[in-house]
């Protein structure tokens, strides 16, 4: 089959490009041309590049080259408003298509409640990266009932792996977190450190997309989680992190006024205030049942090995 994947350098491209090539697939990478995947791989000598921008054509217009593509499978890692969704669509509608995969986000189900949260359950999301992709979903869906349009919605977690920015202990992309914790000094935790976080490998992501592909049927209209198998708390994850490193737990609690001020950063602040006021843990039985997903990497060596990533290519050095 033909699959393009758009976005194929990134996070979740890195891993799922390869395995579509070895799985004998003629694959098109759409890319901005501004970065190299993660992983260096000898399958993507065989994968066909193109350099394509969303952001600078004009409306419909990146869709409709796309579209001009006539792939069998078009996975979408990089759209991020329901207007994109919605000519996307049209779009492909026109083709000879037999699937299109969405990437969403956890962040669509907004507050937990019940846990494990399931993927089919009410959502309120709580800002507008969420809220457009629980409409895209929405959206979606409904066009699989009425019209039959092939889709499926994947909704990864905590997106983690070497050679970028993982989520810290403290919810935000501080990554010099990671060095206090090196050295053995003090962290601060918000709250009482028991919000939690639901790390998965990019890997695992891309083995949820790859086998909705390969489970066609089963995966057709519907929603799966691409997490780990499980969540971990803020308070776990420090913890693990200084063990990881052989140094005493140092690690002090905020009430959340507190910690703000004690952080400062704007922006880490804002990025733990909408992770942590989520939380979570989030089931991938459905998965499991109907592609059959198996993680294969767990949260704590997930973890581990973007931080030894870090450490070996001399971060905390610069």
């Amino acid at each position: 089959m033909k699959v393009v994947v758009v976005g194929g350098s990134g996070h979740i491209g890195t891993y799922l490009v390869p395995k579509l090539v070895r799985a004998g697939h003629k694959v098109i990478s759409i890319t901005r041309g501004q970065s190299k995947p993660y992983k260096e791989d000898t399958a993507w000598g065989e994968v066909e590049q193109i350099i394509l921008d969303r952001t600078k054509e004009p409306d419909g217009e990146f869709e409709r080259k796309i579209a001009a593509l006539n792939a069998d499978v078009v996975v979408d890692l990089i759209n991020f408003t329901l207007g994109d969704t919605m000519s996307m669509a049209e779009a492909l509608k026109k083709t000879n298509l037999s699937h299109y995969l969405f990437c969403s986000s956890i962040w669509a189900h907004g507050r937990a409640t019940t846990m494990p949260v399931i993927e089919d359950q009410a959502k309120f999301p709580l800002e507008e990266y969420g809220i457009q992709k629980a409409k895209s979903e929405e959206y979606l869906h409904n066009l699989y009932r009425q019209e039959g349009f092939p889709e499926t919605v994947i909704m990864p977690g905590q997106i983690s792996g070497p050679g970028w920015v993982i989520m810290n202990p403290t919810a935000n992309h501080d990554y010099w977190i990671f060095d206090k914790i090196r050295r053995g000094q003090e962290i601060a935790l918000p709250n009482f450190g028991m919000e939690t976080l639901h790390h998965v490998h990019a890997d695992d992501v891309a083995q949820v997309f790859f086998n909705s592909i390969t489970h066609r049927k089963a995966a057709l209209g519907e929603s799966f989680h691409a997490v780990g198998d499980e969540s971990i708390t803020l308070l776990g994850y420090a913890q693990a992190m200084y063990r990881y490193f052989g140094q005493e737990e140092n690690i002090t609690f905020l009430p959340w006024e507190e910690w703000c001020g004690y952080t400062k950063d704007k922006d880490y602040i804002d990025r733990t205030y909408y992770h942590i006021v989520r939380s979570g843990y989030f089931s991938i039985e459905k998965g499991k049942r109907l592609i059959e997903y198996s993680p294969r990497h767990a949260l704590l060596e997930t973890v581990e090995e973007s931080v030894a990533y870090m450490v070996e290519h001399k971060w905390f050095e610069k």
